[in-house]
Order: C-alpha cells, then structure tokens, then sequence
C-alpha cells in the first residue's frame, strides 16, 4: 500500500518519477487565468487565519459542505471564521475523488508543513499550525506567489476598471511576478440582462464616449482596449452561456434593446455575434489571446442567486450544442486575415473531441497550436477530467504545444494546482513510454515536460 501523498503522489512509475521531479517539479508557474484580486496584491494582503485564506470566494469548497448538509452562514455568512473552518472539515473527509481533496493536503504541505489529514478530530490541530505560519512574511500574499515560483498572473477584469492596483504593482520594482490584466466584456454583450443598460452607461462614462449607436459602442471598447493594451494585457476572456453566430444588422438590434423593446431570442444571437466578430478583430490587431469560456449552464437555483448572487456555487454543466456556431465565428474572423491566437474551454467534456478537431483547422505558419483546447477547466479539472483532456489532445492534436494548466482561482494557495496537473500529465506520459508506446527518450520527453509545465505559455501570451 502506497503512503497518502508522499512525494510520489500520483507517478506510477520510474519514467513519470524522474519527469515530474528531474523537470516538471523545478519550473515555474505563469498563471494565465484566474480571478485573484489585484488590490490584494498590490496591498499584499495578509491573512488573519486559514478560513479567510482558504473558504473566501471559494465556490468548490462551498458546494462541499452544502452537499454536507450545512447551514448556508457558516458558508457564507456571518458565523465565525473559526465554525466555517470547522463545517468545512466536516465535509472533507466524505469527498474522496474530489480534487479538492488533494489541493487541500497539498496546500497544507506545501505551504504550512502539515502532513496531518484535515478532519473534525484535527481541525483545532490544524487551524492553529496554519495561523501560526499565516503570521510569517512568507505567506503574505506576494510571499506566497513568490514562494510558488509564479513569473506572470492575468487577473480577470472589467473594461470600465480604472486598473490603478495593476499600476501601483507594476511600479514597485521590489516584486519580480508580472501582473497584468485580463479584458472581460460580458456585461456589454449579454444584451439581454436587466442590468444591460446600466453597464453600458458605465462604460461609455469609463471610454468618454455617449453610447447611442453600435458605432458608439464599439468606439467605447476600442478606447478601453488600447488603455488594457498600455498596460501590459495580452488576452480576453469572455464568459458565454453559449457560442452564437446569426449575422443580421446589429445596430438596429441595439437600438432597440436600449428603447426597451423585446429581443427575440434570433436577435439577441446576432446582436452577440456581432460584438464576437468585433472584440476578434481588436485582439487581433494586438496580438492578444481570445479565451472563451462557454457551456455553462448559470444561477440554476432562483433562490440562491437572489440571497448570494452569482458565482455562489449553483452552476452546472450547459448540454448546448455549439460546434456549429464555433466554426463558423472562426471562419468568418479567418476570412477577414483578423482571427486572434483563442483558446476554447467548453464545461461540457463531451465537447472535447468536438473542440480538438475544430481547434486544428485553423493553422497559422509560426504559430504552434494557434487555436488550442483549453485545460480541464472547473468541473471537468478532477484527475479524471484532466487524464481525458490531455489524453484526448494528444490523440487528436499536437499535445507538444499543449498551454497546460491554469489555475481559474480565487485564492492564492490554489498554485498547487499546477503541481497536481504535472503529476498527472508526467503519469500519462511515463505510463506511454513504459508501454512502449514512445521512446525513453529524456530529452524529448523532458522538452515536452518543461514546454507544457511552462515554456508553451510564455510563448503563446508573450510574457
């Protein structure tokens, strides 16, 4: 019997040991989608415990203790930080084959020096030895990102934010992570949300442009994109319920979702397609990455939503069928020489194959991997759904040139994560050679390791 993660965790022979730690272990970590604060950083936030660390906008460790049976204030309320810690021990020792199980214990490793295993019988143990380091200056969080070896992060931002932490962090000269933002335009394409109206007065307030027209709006953007641009962004991302592609006349669809008329639901695809097409050929121009998330079925429980709002924990897979409107957006952005290196994440796995096939039509010459399948991403980045993701790219595409892992966080300890993805991709690959299924070739294999655990994505973003 193996011992709970030692320091073979999860490399089940000689060929993945010496991948993960000769190469994959030592190299270090661009986090190129996530959703940390940049405020924290810039502040350097220190943590007053290991509940405020860990349970703070954390949406995986949230569905845990509600599928556990318990009360929504020591989830997200206002029960003491040291009750939410305990409700949350509660219901980690039932999620055996959750991923959250092994980011625990690997951040309790790697971070605290704490080997014990996180239940109600050690949860007082634990919490004190955590809080105890969180006082340290290595665990502020700049300390923290320093100690996980991260080179770059790309945090996840509005087009109206005034990105003044992004300045102030890239002023101080003392801290050597890159940090720049990410463009996020949902508000100002989701035209048929209650709140559309209201945003769009934020932004052509934020782009000092009076949006009256599609015109005006794309003016809007375009100024908000070159202040991104200025300061060090390199990719958009977009959060779609689904991938859309009707082509009609936009502005007339605009015009009159801002007289309050109804949209058809033909409409509303056509007026999101447009901006798609739009947003493509700017990122284009800029040599920026498009990720688009999509497959998300949102907010399914009313009365969650109206309590806590979104992004609580009650989304779901979306079974949508897409590969048609995907092509086609594609195609349309390569006919007009204007489509941007895009990465696609799709929630529902069984996209995969659809995903990877589509991702190698559209080539570039000096590109590698123009149009990438994304990473095992929220349900799907278990062990499982990240052997499947990586087995499935490597049957049908060019695993070499794989982007790798990204972390799509809120908290700062979560850069185990890329730890557990390279054990797991090391696994893969050693099980291959092992099987004869690839030369024991150390320096092809270590390329691929180092490529995938980081190179590919300096590259790809440019950092």
């Amino acid at each position: 019997m193996k011992t709970f993660m030692d320091s073979d965790f999860l490399l089940n022979s000689e060929t993945a040991k010496t991948l993960f730690h000769e190469y994959a272990a030592s190299m270090p970590v661009i986090d190129y989608h996530c959703h940390v604060s940049p405020e924290e950083i810039a502040k350097d936030r220190r943590f007053e415990n290991i509940a405020r660390a860990w349970l703070g906008g954390d949406h995986y460790k949230w569905r845990l203790m509600r599928a556990n049976g318990e009360k929504e204030d020591v989830i997200t309320g206002n029960a003491p930080d040291y009750e939410k810690f305990l409700a949350f021990a509660r219901a980690l020792p039932k999620a055996i084959g959750n991923p959250v199980y092994h980011w625990t214990h690997l951040e309790l490793r790697r971070y605290f020096g704490c080997t014990a295993t996180l239940s109600p019988e050690t949860a007082g143990e634990i919490w004190n030895i955590c809080n105890e380091r969180l006082a340290d200056p290595d665990l502020s969080v700049r300390g923290i990102i320093t100690r996980s070896d991260v080179k770059a992060i790309a945090t996840t931002d509005d087009p109206t934010d005034s990105l003044e932490w992004h300045r102030v962090i890239a002023a101080d000269t003392n801290f050597k992570t890159k940090v720049v933002p990410a463009f996020r335009p949902d508000k100002y394409i989701n035209i048929e949300k209650s709140d559309f109206k209201t945003c769009l007065l934020k932004l052509g307030m934020s782009a000092d442009v009076e949006i009256k027209t599609i015109g005006d709006l794309f003016a809007a953007l375009e100024r908000r994109i070159e202040y991104f641009d200025a300061l060090g962004c390199r990719a958009s991302d977009h959060g779609l319920d689904y991938i859309p592609y009707v082509e009609r006349d936009a502005d007339v669809i605009f015009k009159k979702a801002l007289n309050d008329e109804e949209l058809t639901e033909d409409e509303i695809e056509a007026y999101k397609t447009a901006l798609l097409l739009f947003l493509g050929r700017q990122y284009a121009k800029r040599s920026w990455v498009m990720q688009l998330h999509f497959s998300a079925l949102r907010n399914l429980n009313a009365k969650g939503l109206k309590r806590l709002g979104p992004d609580t924990g009650f989304d779901a897979i979306s079974g949508r069928e897409c590969s048609g409107c995907l092509a086609a957006l594609l195609d349309r952005l390569e006919r007009d020489d204007a489509l941007p290196k895009t990465i696609l994440y799709s929630l529902n796995p069984n996209d995969d194959a659809i995903l990877q096939s589509i991702a190698g039509c559209f080539p570039k010459s000096g590109v590698i991997n123009r149009v990438q399948h994304g990473g095992a991403w929220w349900f799907n980045d278990t062990k499982q759904g990240m052997e499947s993701q990586i087995t499935g790219l490597a049957g049908r595409g060019l695993l070499g040139g794989f982007l790798g892992m990204l972390t799509d966080s809120r908290s700062f300890l979560s850069y185990t994560r890329h730890e557990y993805f390279r054990r797991i991709l090391c696994n893969l690959l050693g099980e291959w050679v092992e099987n004869g299924e690839y030369p024991n070739d150390v320096k092809a294999l270590s390329t691929l390791v180092k490529d995938i655990s980081y190179n590919n994505t300096a590259k790809f973003f440019g950092f």
